[in-house]
């Protein structure tokens, strides 16, 4: 006896498959790099006349906070932004400059060091953290940490409230295609790869915006020029 339900079956799964083929009847039978060229090359110079502006856009857009300031000016701004947030405690990064550090504890805010490194337990009670950067997008508004010595790992930038970030001028480029070829040291040596774009946000459920899940809930960009 023959099975009405594998018929009917296999009789849609042939109309949907004749449905594709028609669909591709047109496409080119070439590998996918060369039917679909992209105008551009990792590593190649695009220029963007609005390049600072635009990554200052997206990063407001992302309900973060920014300010610009010159080199001089960066001990203070850190400084700035972490009385901003009211906090207590901060993490340092060995390799983040001793200004920064010195600036932090003149003003009493307790500074906290992950050599050795801090238990979990530990960390979860720090506040915030200061980090470097090592190369941002002016498309997307995003961040990228490599875990360099001025980063720290990377649970120091995922697990405090607040993450300060500083980010040099000539460290911000266009978009992805300029940014991968800046992280190869990280890359190839096996460090991680941070990618921020904003404070950690997401919706539940019934899309209500939850924030703090899966990183700090505030970003604070501290830009330098000059």
């Amino acid at each position: 006896m023959t099975d009405v339900r594998t018929d009917a079956s296999t009789q849609a799964r042939e109309q949907i498959l004749a449905k594709v083929r028609a669909a591709l009847r047109d496409v080119p039978d070439v590998p996918a790099e060369q039917d679909t060229p992209v105008p551009w090359e990792y590593g190649q110079v695009r220029p963007m006349e609005d390049l600072l502006d635009r990554f200052i856009d997206r990063i407001i857009d992302y309900k973060a906070q920014l300010v610009r300031v010159g080199p001089d000016e960066v001990a203070t701004a850190v400084l700035d932004a972490l009385k901003a947030h009211g906090v207590g405690s901060v993490v340092l990064p060995t390799g983040v400059p001793g200004q920064w550090r010195e600036a932090i504890e003149g003003d009493g805010i307790r500074v906290v060091s992950d050599e050795p490194q801090l238990s979990n337990a530990e960390l979860n009670e720090v506040e915030s953290v200061v980090t470097a950067a090592a190369v941002a997008g002016a498309e997307t508004g995003t961040i990228v940490l490599d875990h360099g010595p001025d980063q720290g790992r990377r649970a120091l930038s995922l697990v405090p409230d607040v993450h300060v970030c500083v980010v040099r001028a000539d460290q911000v480029v266009t978009d992805v295609p300029e940014m991968v070829p800046r992280l190869q040291d990280a890359i190839h040596s096996g460090r991680p790869l941070t990618w921020i774009s904003g404070g950690s946000a997401t919706s539940d459920i019934e899309l209500n915006r939850v924030e703090g899940v899966h990183g700090p809930r505030h970003l604070y960009v501290v830009l330098v020029e000059g």
